[in-house]
């Protein structure tokens, strides 16, 4: 039995044995196949571990009936919930009436502070890198901000999260409007990050235009 086995089996049997009742029942029968490859390709290889993560974990809608979600994360800087779709159970035989309450729960969650973390069983199995990649863009804001990642100054993670969020390529001049800085404050702050390999500099010439974050700089965050 492989490492991610061992740990999964305990992970299940601890939460079993602290439930009673339907939220044990709930438990044996609701986390299937698609949950635990969620785990296994997902979350496990970004974190190792499942600590804070609780399978089948039981919520209440707006008209306080009782739904449990497949997997919630409850850090002690928010609450994330990850699904998994199937094409079948959760889209194809949805009707308008489950449809709409679908839509109106995960509203109501939201408005609780719950973020909703959705992945299609399909990428699960054949594309994991893909949901693996939005786990850590939706997480790693929150856990940069904790400071239990790289070390890192408060300025290097903004400025990180500034880049995240333009979507394009970097430039001085972008930290300059948005942070209000000089420009060579801000190609400064810029040089900084390249040099510990989370920006690459794009030249023309002998002048870099630009800093790109790279490939892998999400897995250098965590």
């Amino acid at each position: 039995m492989d490492t991610f086995e061992r740990a999964h089996v305990a992970f299940i049997e601890r939460h079993v044995d602290a439930r009673s009742g339907e939220r044990r029942a709930r438990l044996l029968r609701g986390h299937g196949y698609g949950e635990k490859l969620l785990l296994q390709n997902v979350w496990w290889p970004v974190f190792g571990n499942f600590d804070l993560l609780h399978p089948e974990y039981e919520v209440y809608d707006r008209s306080r009936k009782s739904y449990f979600l497949d997997l919630a994360f409850t850090p002690p800087f928010g609450q994330f919930n990850l699904e998994c779709h199937g094409y079948q159970s959760h889209i194809k035989d949805m009707d308008r009436e489950k449809f709409s309450y679908s839509l109106n729960r995960d509203t109501f969650l939201t408005a609780l502070g719950w973020k909703m973390i959705h992945f299609s069983f399909d990428d699960i199995k054949d594309r994991p890198e893909i949901c693996r990649s939005l786990l850590k863009l939706v997480l790693g804001p929150y856990l940069l901000h904790q400071g239990g990642l790289n070390p890192a100054t408060k300025i290097e993670k903004d400025l990180l999260l500034l880049a995240w969020r333009l979507g394009r390529p970097i430039r001085p001049i972008d930290v300059c409007t948005a942070w209000e800085l000089n420009f060579r404050t801000a190609r400064k702050l810029l040089a900084g990050l390249a040099h510990k390999g989370w920006l690459q500099p794009i030249s023309k010439g002998t002048t870099i235009r630009y800093y790109e974050l790279k490939e892998d700089t999400l897995d250098l965050l965590f």
